[in-house]
């Protein structure tokens, strides 16, 4: 099969702080993603598509500025409307100005859903995680031609990162694309937590109590964002 033959790589951005492992060297473009509550965020798209129902990206959605844009909004909403306003925002309110506290909290849920809403049949869905930062794994059957779409959904440091691969019928699962992701820190040093990380709350202890190790692999592969 080409997709077998081709050279698996071990790609790095620290622009956007992971890793993942491409068969080629991934095209990248920025671009835009609209969240639950109607925000525009910036976003940046890494893909390979070795042909027609073959193809592989990871999609990273920046909400950091996510309170800023639901200010924002709430400026502009007109007057007593609190289903476009929101709340302050302070300790104890659920939603924020513009529902961004809500936008924030729900990414992972909210991007699971846009492809449950897609012309296939969900044939798995659970939670998961990747160096203890939990996310959501999907697996689709995409009903038009049978190809076999596997991905998983991941929030860390307010960076939404969506890994899915796409395979045709009689294809192995992609799975062994979106498992390969990592997480990095500042430093561009790999990420395990000694537990469950959650975004929005403290972080956890990194393993060992140090800064992170070096990615596996780190400079054999393709590197961006330098």
């Amino acid at each position: 099969a080409p997709a077998l033959a081709q050279e698996w790589k071990e790609f790095e951005s620290t622009q956007d702080r992971f890793t993942c492992n491409f068969p080629g060297d991934p095209n990248i473009a920025d671009t835009t993603f609209t969240s639950q509550f109607g925000h525009q965020l910036r976003a940046r798209l890494y893909s390979v598509e070795l042909a027609r129902n073959h193809r592989f990206s990871v999609t990273v959605v920046d909400y950091s500025n996510i309170t800023e844009l639901g200010l924002a909004k709430q400026k502009a909403c007109p007057a007593g409307s609190e289903a476009c306003r929101g709340g302050s925002g302070a300790p104890g309110n659920s939603t924020g100005p513009g529902y961004s506290k809500a936008d924030r909290a729900g990414a992972i849920i909210y991007a699971t859903w846009q492809f449950m809403q897609r012309d296939a049949k969900v044939t798995h869905l659970l939670w998961t995680n990747i160096s203890l930062v939990e996310g959501h794994q999907i697996r689709l059957l995409n009903n038009a031609d049978k190809s076999l779409t596997a991905a998983s959904v991941f929030m860390h440091e307010d960076k939404l990162y969506i890994a899915e691969g796409t395979v045709p019928a009689g294809y192995p699962e992609p799975g062994l694309f979106y498992q390969s992701l990592g997480f990095q820190d500042e430093n561009g040093n790999g990420i395990r937590y000694a537990d469950f990380y959650h975004n929005g709350f403290p972080k956890p202890p990194l393993q060992g109590g140090g800064g992170g190790a070096a990615p596996a692999g780190r400079g054999q592969g393709i590197r961006e964002g330098v």
